[in-house]
């Protein structure tokens, strides 16, 4: 793949005896990445690579095709970073806070100030910005640190779990801010071990289990939505194999057949397969797949 937005080649980091990648391969374009994996998977790992933070035991990564390693000034020049841990400086106001971070980004004074203001009425904090952050709600913090990450006009921003510790409606609002990203010609990669909040933000997942990439590709390719599940009175063998003569994909999950068709209405062939072998039917219905069952379904087969 050209013009890849990061990419990796035999990367690999071992932590003395703990080994926290192992041989990572993957080219990703420009869009919304979801870095997806259990906790303790190598998400962060892999994050302080890419900015330049850590340098790996193995292999090369690349960020905008500049090396991670060698290359991180180019890099850290482009790009904005929330992190997972607090580190916000409580005595100081969201104001003056995004105001420092934008004129390390390099902007002059004037401009440093209009930006913050923008950036902080962008991410709800317009009427706290003169507040000091020590008295900030966990949702009004994880808003902070995704303002820093952005007010420095940055290509690319990392963010780490940014939903962490927040309640449903900071979530909810948390992951409308990183849909929003795009708009503003902002890429972003994010991590999370909170499947359903990738799902909603990202249109590209690389997936880790154990240090190792077990998936990566566009999410609509991930996830399905045309599989149809069929609960069986009767012969289930006899309808599941007139069903792969019509060209159909079967797997057996439980009680249910589920069908797949590429070509072809998959509703129609179970209904043609069931006219064929005399059986019937309990429930049919869509059945839609997540990135928790493309997950589950990884480790079943490692």
């Amino acid at each position: 793949m050209t013009d890849s937005l990061l990419a990796a080649r035999d990367l690999g980091h071992a932590f003395g005896t703990v080994v926290a990648l192992h041989s990572v391969n993957f080219d990703v374009p420009p869009g919304r990445i979801g870095l997806v994996g259990a906790n303790g998977a190598g998400k962060t790992t892999l994050i302080q690579i890419l900015l330049g933070i850590l340098t790996p035991t193995t292999g090369t990564a690349t960020v905008f095709e500049n090396d991670a390693t060698t290359e991180f000034l180019s890099v850290r020049g482009r790009v904005g970073y929330m992190p997972e841990n607090d580190c916000l400086p409580l005595d100081m106001t969201a104001a003056d806070f995004l105001i420092h971070a934008a004129g390390l980004a390099g902007l002059p004074g004037n401009a440093a100030r209009q930006r913050a203001s923008d950036v902080l009425t962008l991410a709800g904090l317009h009427e706290e910005r003169f507040r000091r952050i020590g008295g900030f709600s966990t949702g009004m913090k994880q808003r902070t640190k995704l303002a820093q990450a952005i007010v420095g006009h940055p290509d690319l921003v990392f963010l780490d779990e940014p939903t962490a510790g927040l309640d449903p409606e900071g979530r909810e609002d948390m992951l409308d801010l990183i849909s929003r990203l795009g708009g503003f010609g902002i890429n972003a990669l994010v991590s999370s071990h909170v499947l359903g909040d990738i799902e909603r933000t990202c249109d590209w997942v690389l997936m880790l289990d154990g240090g190792r990439v077990i998936r990566s590709g566009p999410l609509d390719q991930l996830v399905e939505d045309d599989v149809a599940s069929v609960e069986i009175i009767g012969d289930r063998t006899a309808v599941a194999a007139a069903l792969t003569d019509a060209g159909a994909t079967v797997e057996h999950d439980g009680r249910h057949l589920l069908v797949r068709a590429p070509d072809s209405d998959p509703f129609l062939l179970i209904r043609d397969a069931l006219a064929a072998t005399g059986a019937g039917m309990l429930s049919l219905g869509p059945r839609s797949t997540s990135l928790e069952d493309v997950f589950l379904s990884q480790e079943g087969s490692e």
